[in-house]
């Protein structure tokens, strides 16, 4: 009989950092956006963290980070792929996130 309610074995958990929680609640008046990271980011970087059309491994990074471009925001995450974790590092805006 098969649990409900319970992820896969090949899916990612979640990690929210307290900066990217400071972040998101510092960007404030886009009220989509938390509606947006569930819908669409969560859901892609649980199944598929490494590929997508919103997904870039960055260039010169230790430890290897990525990053989900959702419209002018950019999320910045870094993955263990043994416990099958995404970290959740920081959000911003993009015209403030590579400074």
């Amino acid at each position: 009989m098969q649990k409900t309610g319970v992820a896969h074995s090949s899916e990612f958990r979640l990690f929210e950092t307290e900066e990217f929680r400071k972040e998101l609640s510092r960007l404030g008046p886009p009220r989509f956006l938390p509606k947006k990271l569930r819908t669409y980011v969560y859901t892609q970087s649980r199944h598929e963290p490494y590929y997508g059309p919103n997904m870039r491994k960055l260039q010169g990074y230790e430890p290897p980070t990525w990053r989900y471009r959702n419209g002018s925001y950019r999320l910045f995450y870094a993955l263990d792929n043994e416990k099958k974790i995404v970290f959740i590092l920081t959000i911003d805006d993009r015209k403030d996130a590579y400074r």
